[in-house]
């Protein structure tokens, strides 16, 4: 069973609660999607034709990745991503049986990095040697992109690329690009290349005068005019023959991160998923909860707690503490052994690692209570709240009756900590999450006016047996809130 708690001390109903989900610009619809419905219709457009089930589910964590770094990129637009390149490539037409068990396979798996999900970027050849991320995103902090050796590209069939064309049509598709460049471009100079080789920085020579402008806005500026089979990647020599220019070139894309050829390589050769995740993201972590956190462990005479070193730390400790003893001795009820709550530093990392929405400040599952950061909520005045609330939860589901039902067990908590304001909100939430709060306000209402009405009728302490014996025959007709 699963707590949820709002800003208000207000405890939510699981089943009310939609899947996590992205809202997609496909042409000119904005679609609401489920999360795994939008890995597969990514692998369909981005890997379809893998022959490797190992590379495909590799794939599959690094689009869901991608995917949760990125979202809410479009948001000024009122949507979370596109369904192009510039994004990820969709193609929901062309998803599959196969693409979808796949994809179900590494549900929910994600690459952290810091508590965080991974900018996890693939491309399709790195041409033997992954590129730096930094080179590719300017100031981008991302030890799990370096530039490496790449062999299992290199046992790939990749014979290079060729591509030439006049000095008039790149002059003509860098104009279309609005990139300044020279009206008749004699040649073409790399000034700078990255650490992997490939052009960094050009300079565009003209009559009496020379442009610089960085490759990769070259060869975008070339992809979107003259199609983006020309100029293949940013990694290759220049030699000019007559009045053409002639690139000559490995590997396709950035070159950042995975490289789907190698992980096509390293499938065939037996290596699993998380094994080619490794190697191309070497410093992230694949799981379903934040990774990459420095957790340190603290220990109460009742509670222990997982935090960052934050400040905060000791004294949500010892708030606990203090509450599970008044709870214990409030109800004559033997303080449950294991308690654990773990203390997240900040809003992002404690949405990704638990699913939640913004405006839910804190998960309990069994004796593990799973908290927004300490600071938030105690500049919101709900600190200790929050924490009464979530151990109250820790205390009934610790002696509760098999089959006792969710809304009495929820409504008892509601009942024990006097009903609570529900007048909690979050500023940043959207419509929709804004529906579900009120939702959940009504149901937990509910539940606790049941519940306050069968202590009316029964007397408290009859109700607060019925935890571990089971609601007795005439309570469980009743008609559920």
């Amino acid at each position: 069973m699963r707590s949820r708690f709002l800003f208000a001390a207000l405890l939510l109903v699981p089943v009310c609660l939609p899947a996590a989900s992205l809202k997609v610009r496909i042409g000119s619809t904005i679609l609401e999607m489920g999360v795994e419905e939008y890995v597969a219709a990514v692998l369909a457009g981005e890997c379809a034709t893998f022959r490797s089930d190992e590379a495909i589910k590799a794939m599959a964590v690094a689009a869901r990745s991608y995917a949760l770094h990125l979202r809410g990129r479009h948001a000024s637009q009122g949507f979370d991503l596109c369904s192009t390149t510039h994004c990820q490539r969709l193609d929901r037409a062309g998803v599959t049986p196969r693409l979808t068990a796949l994809g179900a396979q590494t549900a929910g798996e994600i690459l952290w990095f810091e508590g965080k999900p991974a900018l996890a970027s693939y491309s399709r050849s790195c041409g033997g040697r992954t590129e730096d991320g930094s080179a590719v995103w300017g100031d981008l902090r991302a030890p799990y992109l370096k530039s490496h050796d790449d062999p299992y590209c290199r046992r790939q069939s990749d014979p290079g690329w060729r591509w030439s064309a006049g000095p008039a049509e790149i002059a003509e598709a860098l104009h279309k690009a609005q990139l300044r460049a020279p009206a008749e471009i004699r040649g073409v100079t790399v000034l700078r290349r990255t650490a992997s080789g490939r052009a960094r920085e050009l300079a565009l020579e003209g009559p009496g005068e020379s442009v610089r402008v960085a490759a990769s806005s070259f060869r975008f500026a070339i992809g979107r005019a003259l199609g983006f089979q020309t100029l293949r990647s940013d990694q290759w020599q220049l030699v000019q023959r007559g009045d053409r220019l002639e690139f000559a070139g490995s590997g396709e894309g950035h070159g950042a991160g995975l490289c789907q050829l190698g992980a096509q390589q390293m499938g065939a050769e037996g290596h699993g998923y998380r094994e080619i995740l490794a190697f191309y993201y070497a410093a992230a972590q694949v799981g379903l909860t934040a990774r990459g956190l420095d957790w340190q462990r603290y220990s109460g005479e009742r509670v222990s707690l997982m935090g960052t070193g934050n400040r905060e730390d000791s004294a949500v400790l010892a708030i606990a503490d203090r509450l599970t003893g008044e709870i214990a001795a409030k109800y004559n009820w033997a303080p449950p052994v294991g308690i654990e709550i773990r203390v997240y530093p900040d809003l992002d990392t404690f949405r990704n690692a638990t699913g939640e929405p913004g405006w839910v400040a804190a998960r309990t599952s069994a004796r593990h209570i799973e908290l927004q950061p300490a600071a938030m909520l105690r500049a919101r005045g709900v600190l200790e709240s929050t924490l009464r609330h979530e151990l109250l939860h820790v205390f009934v589901e610790a002696q509760a009756v098999g089959g006792l039902p969710l809304w009495f067990r929820e409504g008892l908590v509601g009942f024990l900590e006097g009903a609570p304001s529900l007048a909690g909100k979050s500023g940043s939430a959207d419509a929709q999450q804004k529906g579900d709060q009120a939702r959940a306000h009504r149901a937990y209402a509910a539940n606790t006016a049941q519940v306050a009405e069968l202590v009316r009728r029964s007397g408290r302490e009859a109700v607060l047996g019925w935890v571990r014996s089971g609601l007795p025959p005439e309570v469980q007709s009743l008609t559920r809130p």
